[in-house]
């Protein structure tokens, strides 16, 4: 009996009839060397009639070996299946199973998730295990092959929130504080649906009574309403305490009719004294939206528990209804974070935040006099080692001399406010391994001059110490007979724009001087209305999935950083941010992210999602949403629900969707048209540009200062944030990145090779009436030569007339079949996830390296072709092969003859005649032009 004969036999008498189970089939295929897995799988399925029907399912690629043997075997058999299906597969040898859970949809199979076990830390009693698997070996993770269908999701969607919509004029509970006017929502906040929230300030307190035993009072002030609770924080021995807190609760979550205010009195040691309350009737609260000014708080006598009599003490409070337009929404305590406690409050709330100024300081080393080594009997081989911060930059080591010459420029990030120095070392290269110091000079940065253009800077000398006392140490130095002297040229460049993004994806191009800044052209607006769908991003106490979601904006120097919704799959934020735009063609970014830093007992969800795999000390990444300007329409709301997807290991994944309102408003239609003519970044780029390996350095530098900065606000944006936000990771070599690449040149290709196949498909006469017309319009074309330009130029203008029609009327978004996401091989995936240098076993690493030289190979060859039919040319007129030479320099003569003779439009028809003539007169061998120029010699015999 054969294997899967054995296998179906197993099933059939396992199981029990009216069971639907199903399992992963591995059939072995026998090689010479080794077993290999097949590279397909089967899904058996018992049915209720004891039947046993198998079919291949999808492919499983195993590193390397995902080519099909000729020997392995497959069972055709039609699919019976109901919706969904776990399967399954033992390793012998293996404490573990690798489990994966499909769905059907019409006929194919969507892969929902795919694990790899362990037995004890799973109930397996209901997957059968179909087949054990001999001599398995695990190399690698699968690749499973997904449905076409799974495209859909990863689209983009139209939504239609009710954005600026109209304040309810319905009663709510038999009453009216929600009627007004009717009139639409006055404040800035157009582009988010509006979210009412009662809003409770807690201003102070007076006259408070004090405990009759202990003769003190710890008050805090307690708003309750509903099942909603919030405190303030308490006192000390304190009757008059002054809270100024705010609190908020959700008009959606309101289940009372009346707001409770306390006050009580702390006590150590059993319940805390009650001091009195205030009640409010939620019917006669008032209404404030901005720019309505706020309402002013009010003295409140407070009254005893039964609201009979007033007692000793009053509280000072401001009650209304509003939006979260409302001044005060940003730093109240929500009821939505009412298990948030303490400082960890903070990490909950909206926040603004604004990049540090970056400027670049240029330190010109242009020589030194004087150098005196340690060793008086050897002349020094000097060089100099700047540094500011943790950047340190080294000049080149001169010659032999006490008095050595660089001219080098080194080029450093600092930033407003100058809290580094710069720290200049002369050393001395005693042995390769081994340098002395010369001398060290500490200099602020503040002393420097600012630089607005290319004008030169003027020199300066700087007498050195051998422990650097600074530059305040004069009186010192003066009394050094023979010192060190140093001659630099130092300046912070305010003609840049410093760089912590990518070129690609740039938000902001203007230089650091404020003083060159230019007027807006427009406003950007961005309303964050909500996430939908989220996946569980960590586990809470009890095993429990949970997300904490917040979103980031980043769009020029200004981050906005929205509230925490707690504990929610589908957060709505609905907060509206603004921004000046200088330049259309730029890109804002957006991100979605897990708050891993409001509770303890937290631990990250494996495959979670794309954060950090260090434990809850990071913010896990959710998803990311690019939009470029230039693509929106001036004026337009655009309403969409982008995916959020991130690439792990194991594939593409889809962590839910994001919906945004942006709308693009234009100030000056002239200005924006006036810009496409100008260069993308400012003038100092071009006159005294950086090389790419500066850029690179300067950048992740850069971005660096902005992570420390901003890690330093309250709340914290975290520097994994600030580098999924900035793409740091987007020059790492990536397989996937490659083939993406290759396949956009493939594409812009596509059109040239399309020209290609049409005009020898002309030549050929495919079409004789094609070729017809073809012949009269080069007619036209030679004798009418004038006509040439303005027929190129009028058919793209028709073409672009006609494309109107078929513009795109929705943002860019993510595209996974673009990025080459979903066909990546998952050891690509793996490779790309790779620390740097690599953290993978030798085998793996060797192995990959050996696939990037095939790969490299290859290029290696392409470029050597190219080479080839260069030097081809130009071995012309260079006399390598004197008789190619000698046939060629005749030709030219003879050429040169006949078209002096010939009249061009002559010349022309017959070339065309000849390149569109009948296949009757053409050869299948090559031509003469070709035959010859192959012929001619290269420079590859040279080579070694």
């Amino acid at each position: 009996m054969g294997a899967a004969e054995a296998l179906l036999a197993n099933l059939s008498n396992t199981r029990s009839a009216g069971d639907q189970s199903a399992g992963l089939v591995m059939l072995e295929v026998s090689c010479k060397k080794r077993l290999l897995p097949c590279s397909f799988c089967l899904l058996a399925v018992a049915t209720p009639k004891r039947e046993i029907i198998m079919k291949p399912v999808v492919k499983l690629d195993w590193l390397a070996l995902g080519t099909k043997h000729e020997n392995s075997r497959e069972l055709k058999a039609p699919l019976h299946f109901q919706q969904q299906a776990t399967l399954l597969l033992s390793l012998t040898g293996r404490n573990c199973f690798l489990v994966a859970s499909v769905v059907k949809t019409k006929q194919t199979l969507v892969l929902l998730q795919l694990d790899i076990i362990l037995p004890k830390n799973k109930d397996l009693s209901s997957i059968l295990v179909l087949q054990v698997v001999q001599n398995y070996k695990y190399i690698g993770p699968v690749l499973v092959t997904m449905a076409n269908s799974s495209q859909e999701e990863f689209k983009l969607k139209d939504t239609n929130p009710q954005i600026g919509e109209r304040w309810p004029t319905g009663d709510m509970r038999g009453g009216g504080w929600w009627r007004m006017s009717g009139d639409k929502f006055t404040s800035t906040y157009d582009l988010v649906e509006q979210m009412h929230y009662l809003y409770v300030r807690v201003v102070k307190a007076k006259d408070l009574p004090t405990n009759a035993i202990s003769g003190s009072c710890d008050p805090y002030a307690e708003v309750k309403l509903g099942n909603y609770k919030g405190t303030t924080r308490h006192f000390e021995k304190k009757t008059n305490p002054e809270w100024k807190q705010v609190f908020a609760f959700s008009k959606d979550k309101i289940q009372s009719s009346v707001i409770e205010v306390y006050v009580r009195d702390r006590e150590m040691v059993g319940r805390d004294d009650y001091l009195g309350k205030v009640v409010f009737d939620l019917h006669e609260v008032p209404t404030r939206v901005p720019p309505d000014s706020p309402l002013a708080p009010q003295w409140y006598k407070l009254e005893d528990l039964r609201g009979e009599t007033k007692l000793r003490g009053e509280i000072m409070l401001a009650v209304w209804m509003g939006t979260q337009a409302d001044e005060a929404f940003p730093e109240a305590w929500h009821a939505d974070a009412a298990s948030i406690h303490g400082e960890n409050v903070y990490n909950t709330r909206s926040k603004v935040y604004v990049s540090p100024k970056l400027w670049y300081l240029r330190v010109n080393v242009i020589e030194a006099q004087d150098v005196q080594p340690n060793d008086r009997s050897r002349i020094p081989e000097a060089f100099v080692k700047a540094q500011v911060g943790n950047q340190v930059l080294k000049t080149k080591i001169s010659p032999k001399s006490t008095n050595p010459q660089w001219n080098e420029d080194l080029v450093f990030v600092a930033a407003e406010p100058f809290e580094e120095q710069l720290v200049i070392t002369v050393e001395d290269r005693v042995q390769p391994s081994k340098d002395e110091v010369v001398g060290r000079i500490t200099l602020p940065l503040h002393i420097f001059e600012r630089r607005l253009d290319h004008r030169p800077v003027h020199t300066t000398w700087f007498n050195l110490e051998k422990f650097g006392f600074g530059i305040l140490e004069a009186d010192k130095r003066k009394e050094l007979k023979f010192a060190t002297r140093i001659h630099l040229r130092v300046c912070l460049e305010g003609g840049y724009h410093v760089l912590d993004e990518s070129t690609m994806y740039i938000s902001d191009q203007r230089p650091t001087a404020r003083q060159l800044w230019k007027h807006p052209v427009g406003i950007l607006e961005v309303g964050i209305l909500s996430a939908q769908g989220l996946l569980p991003m960590k586990m809470k106490d009890g095993g429990r999935g949970s997300t904490d979601a917040y979103c980031v904006a980043k769009y020029g120097q200004k981050w906005v950083r929205t509230r925490t919704i707690i504990d929610s799959f589908n957060p709505k934020w609905n907060e509206q941010y603004t921004w000046e735009v200088y330049d259309p063609c730029t890109v804002i970014t957006l991100g979605v992210f897990d708050n891993c830093h409001l509770n303890g007992g937290e631990k990250p969800r494996p495959g979670g999602g794309g954060g950090a795999t260090g434990g809850s000390a990071k913010d896990s990444r959710i998803g990311k949403v690019r939009i470029r300007l230039s693509t929106l329409e001036m004026d337009r709301i655009y309403t969409h629900s982008y995916p959020l997807l991130v690439l792990q290991p194991s594939g593409v994944k889809k962590m839910g969707e994001l919906q945004l309102a942006v709308r693009f408003t234009c100030l000056s239609l002239a200005n924006i048209i006036y810009l496409y003519g100008h260069p993308l970044l400012p003038k100092m780029h071009y006159i005294h540009p950086f090389t790419v390996n500066q850029i690179d350095s300067l950048r992740y530098q850069a971005m660096n200062i902005v992570a420390i900065r901003l890690g330093r606000a309250e709340p914290p944006l975290r520097k994994e944030v600030i580098e999924y936000m900035l793409d740091v990771d987007s020059h790492m070599w990536s397989m996937r990145r490659s083939k993406a690449n290759f396949f956009r040149i493939m594409s812009l290709l596509s059109g040239v090779l399309t020209v290609s196949k049409w005009l020898d498909e002309v030549c050929h006469w495919k079409n004789p009436i094609t070729s017809v017309l073809v012949h009269v319009l080069m007619l036209i074309l030679i004798w009418y030569p004038e006509l040439i330009l303005p027929t190129v130029f009028l058919y793209m203008f028709f073409i672009g007339i006609w494309n109107y029609r078929f513009r795109p009327r929705h943002p860019p978004h993510m595209d996974t079949k673009l990025s080459w996401a979903e066909a990546a091989h998952p050891d690509e995936l793996d490779e790309e996830f790779d620390t740097f240098p690599t953290s993978k076993p030798h085998d793996v690493a060797r192995m990959r390296y050996d696939r990037l030289r095939s790969v490299a190979g290859r290029i290696q060859t392409v470029i050597g072709d190219i080479a080839t039919q260069g030097e081809r040319f130009q071995s012309l007129l260079s006399w390598r092969d004197p008789r190619a030479t000698s046939l060629f320099i005749v030709f030219c003569l003879c050429a040169a003859v006949v078209l002096y003779v010939t009249p061009f439009k002559a010349l022309a028809v017959i070339a065309g005649l000849y390149m569109l003539r009948h296949p009757r007169f053409r050869s299948k061998m090559p031509s003469v032009p070709s035959n010859f120029f192959k012929r001619l010699p290269a420079k590859t015999d040279s080579m070694l």
